[in-house]
């Protein structure tokens, strides 16, 4: 009853003040609930409904939509409870980025990926450019999965951004455990279950950190990131990471490094190869297993990665790729299952694939 008094005497206030030619974002901003008022063509209403404050939607957010800036946003996303446990049950996540510009030529075999897979287990994150909607029916896991999302130049600082910006998001579920960077172009190329006890079972993240001393590496390095990183720091990897929980919190909340990348590496130093590595040297390396388990292509020798179409889709190029002959680091071992996914694959690629998962990758 008390609840209901306070609604009315805030619209009461509120009319009154309207009244008394007070603008709709003034009256708002008299008010602890922004979303309370609404305003369209000078007319205003009041939105009497509760926001969900409980535990679940706290610790699992029901909508992925927000107005939230990335400031906002990671700062929410850093907090981490100091008590011991959780009061819910909690069966570790594995988070699936997908940093897109558009649509996701790979969705249909992603959506076999996880067919009839635990939800509990894993979550879905898309981020595209903004304007794009992803348009799959209300059944598909990639329903609603997008996050809100800013314009992204490729081998700019924005790519960065984009790639906290998925990490911040998919942290505000605390059963998030273990986070994967992908691109529209990647497949996995294991099943769903041998992926999520590979990465759930693993003591390290996987992000490639190295010393590259060529031009492509040490030679994009600017001593004005001295002293706070130097040269001998400077390292190279991958894009395409997989990490635990307690480092994607450090990344989202690092501002430091983070704004040394965004005034100093540019431009053709593509901050995306070298922030994260450079980042992980320097205090982290040993959480890393210091591989991408993101197989890609760079026998060409160009710019950019080799691309498979349709013509290279066979049962034995894929296990190739599953099973190459080499062996990797893995917890206290090794192991012959190196990569759990793969890039760049054209759209021409998706049916060839369709026809052998079953077969060859197990889903």
């Amino acid at each position: 009853m008390e609840s209901e008094l306070g609604r009315a005497q805030i619209v009461d206030d509120f009319l009154l003040n309207g009244r008394r030619g007070i603008k709709g974002d003034e009256l708002r901003s008299m008010y602890i609930d922004t979303v309370q008022f609404t305003e369209n063509n000078g007319k205003v209403s009041v939105n009497c409904q509760r926001e969900d404050i409980s535990l679940n939607n706290f610790v699992r957010p029901k909508r992925l939509s927000h107005r939230m800036t990335d400031e906002e946003l990671f700062w929410r996303a850093s907090l981490v409870p100091e008590k011991e446990g959780f009061p819910f049950k909690r069966l570790p996540k594995v988070a699936f980025m997908f940093l897109t510009r558009g649509p996701l030529p790979m969705l249909p075999l992603w959506e076999k990926f996880f067919h009839d897979q635990d939800p509990e287990k894993y979550s879905i994150y898309v981020h595209a450019l903004p304007g794009y909607e992803l348009s799959v029916s209300s059944s598909s896991v990639f329903f609603r999965r997008q996050i809100p999302s800013q314009h992204v130049e490729w081998g700019s600082i924005s790519l960065v951004d984009a790639e906290k910006r998925l990490l911040a998001n998919a942290l505000m579920d605390f059963s998030n455990e273990r986070f994967v960077l992908l691109s529209e172009s990647c497949i996995p190329i294991y099943n769903f279950q041998t992926v999520y006890k590979y990465l759930v079972g693993s003591m390290h993240s996987f992000v490639e950190s190295y010393d590259d001393p060529s031009l492509r590496g040490r030679g994009r390095y600017s001593r004005w990131m001295e002293p706070h990183i130097h040269l001998s720091e400077w390292r190279k990897g991958s894009q395409w990471f997989e990490i635990h929980r307690t480092l994607a919190i450090k990344i989202i909340s690092d501002t430091k490094y983070y704004t040394l990348f965004r005034r100093y590496c540019r431009p053709s130093c593509y901050p995306d190869e070298h922030y994260l590595p450079t980042f992980f040297e320097k205090f982290y390396g040993s959480l890393s297993a210091n591989r991408t388990v993101t197989y890609v292509d760079w026998t060409l020798l160009s710019p950019h990665p080799a691309t498979f179409t349709a013509s290279n889709i066979t049962e034995g190029f894929i296990e190739s790729l599953r099973k190459n002959g080499t062996r990797c680091s893995y917890n206290t071992g090794t192991t012959s299952v190196c990569f759990l996914f793969a890039r760049k694959f054209d759209p021409s690629a998706l049916n060839p694939l369709l026809n052998i998962t079953s077969k060859v990758m197990g889903f």
